[in-house]
């Protein structure tokens, strides 16, 4: 059984040239998230309100290096605006890394950091290429956006994959606007995308709405990464409703596939969660608006060999059987505000870890909770999942009111045993400084013997409102 997560999708999509003291050399990036080259998968976090060169809300992403022992607080990049090679000046309420996406751009066998703030130029917003290198990530380029006059906040969304069925990663870049623009694969370090495309769908534009994720995958197993925008569109009768478009990649642009009028308003992610070869879409339901926060439930939609399963979706909450926790009140809850897709187990089969970060523990609100989902030859399952809090046995530190652990979630392999591992980050932690965990996958899961954490002054980022950990690369 295959497991074709996003992740995995990409480092397919984007293979590339290795330069050698030769002539050049045919050579894949292993994986989509290794900057370096070294054979393991980094984690890119990001820290948008942090403080850089005096500027409040500048924003940086720190990226941890993996390695056999996973990964360290020492062994990382930060990057920012200030950083050498990278253009633009750090600004105040830029929001560097508002967004983030990777993948082999260039095709040199090294990954690229895409990265995303929305907040630069007054909210215009803009997208930073970061390229990886042996060395790691060193210098970078702007992709221009090629209709400011008509959105504003451009990087607000961000995914890569071969869209359009050339064999090159493509940049999909999601902004305010009803468009989502589509840079061609061809990139290079000083000519930008080969072309551009885009995707139109009948988006709700305006300061809040536009396309507010984007994923990539491939969900009918043809080698083409399909795309889905996560927003606020018209229904069949008119009305304006939250959910996702699902797009097949196509030679030309992508075409519209299918409409999930879900109320989806978060992050979809992309896994194989049954082994059948076929990239399942997962999403959520939960509305975090202001001091208003719903009790969520995940959505998982099949994959086939048509695009979507016309089978209904299955549907989780704390209320599913096996899953930990009951269903809360709106305002207690958010399950299914982060979403991450990967095989903790080694078993075939993805798993879907789930960040609850607004869920209270014992009598402290909004400390935040995370659960895994496991993935099995039928379906997704709340059979066998597990909960963590900080105050679980080996997760470092202890719950405190209003950390939002959980803010993110990212599943990835980190130490290369072949068991993705569990990163989750506390947006609000020390105030607002914010942190990262990872807890290492096992034959059993994700453990917490080995699970390390660092605040937001270990890794280099400072300003009291940083929140490291708001999310992370996926």
């Amino acid at each position: 059984m295959r497991i074709r997560t996003a992740a995995t999708l990409a480092a397919l999509l984007t293979a590339g040239l290795v330069p050698l003291a030769g002539p050049a050399s045919a050579a894949p990036a292993k994986y989509a998230d290794d900057f370096n080259g070294d054979g393991y998968h980094d984690l890119a976090t990001a820290a948008p309100g942090a403080t850089v060169g005096g500027k409040a809300d500048a924003g940086a992403v720190v990226v941890n290096y993996g390695s056999r022992s996973g990964i360290k607080a020492s062994n990382r990049t930060v990057v920012t605006q200030n950083s050498a090679g990278v253009p633009g000046t750090a600004e105040k309420g830029d929001e560097f890394g508002s967004a983030l996406a990777f993948g082999d751009l260039n095709r040199d066998g090294y990954a690229d950091l895409v990265v995303g703030s929305r907040g630069e130029d007054g909210k215009a917003g803009s997208v930073t290429i970061v390229w990886g290198s042996r060395k790691g990530l060193t210098g970078g380029r702007i992709v221009a956006d090629p209709a400011r006059s008509s959105h504003h906040r451009f990087g607000m969304s961000l995914a890569v994959g071969d869209f359009t069925a050339d064999g090159r990663a493509d940049l999909a870049v999601g902004s305010t606007g009803a468009d989502v623009q589509i840079f061609r694969g061809g990139f290079t370090k000083t000519a930008g995308a080969a072309s551009r495309t885009w995707v139109v769908p009948s988006m709700e534009t305006g300061d809040s709405y536009g396309s507010r994720s984007l994923a990539s995958g491939d969900i009918n197993a043809d080698g083409v990464a399909d795309l889905v925008v996560s927003g606020r569109f018209r229904s069949g009768s008119g009305e304006w409703v939250d959910g996702n478009l699902v797009y097949r990649g196509d030679q030309s642009r992508p075409k519209a596939l299918r409409t999930l009028a879900d109320g989806g308003r978060q992050r979809a992610v992309l896994g194989d969660v049954n082994g059948d070869g076929y990239d399942d879409v997962i999403t959520s339901d939960v509305v975090v608006t202001g001091d208003k926060v719903g009790p969520g439930r995940v959505i998982v939609y099949l994959g086939g060999a048509h695009g979507m399963s016309p089978y209904p979706p299955a549907v989780l909450s704390q209320d599913s059987p096996g899953v930990p926790g009951a269903g809360r009140a709106p305002g207690t809850s958010s399950f299914g505000a982060a979403l991450s897709v990967g095989d903790v187990d080694g078993d075939g089969y993805a798993d879907v870890a789930v960040g609850t970060p607004y869920e209270g523990v014992t009598t402290a609100p909004q400390t935040g909770t995370v659960t895994l989902l496991r993935g099995s030859a039928a379906r997704l399952t709340g059979q066998g999942a597990t909960r963590w809090t900080q105050n679980t046995p080996g997760v470092p530190d202890l719950n405190e009111a209003d950390d939002f652990w959980g803010s993110a979630v990212h599943l990835a392999d980190l130490d290369g045993d072949g068991r993705a591992d569990l990163a989750v980050g506390a947006r609000h932690e020390n105030g607002g400084q914010g942190a990262v965990w990872t807890l290492p996958g096992s034959a059993t899961g994700p453990t917490t013997t080995g699970a390390v954490s660092f605040h937001a002054t270990a890794v280099g980022v400072s300003g009291t409102s940083a929140q490291l950990g708001s999310l992370f690369g996926q």
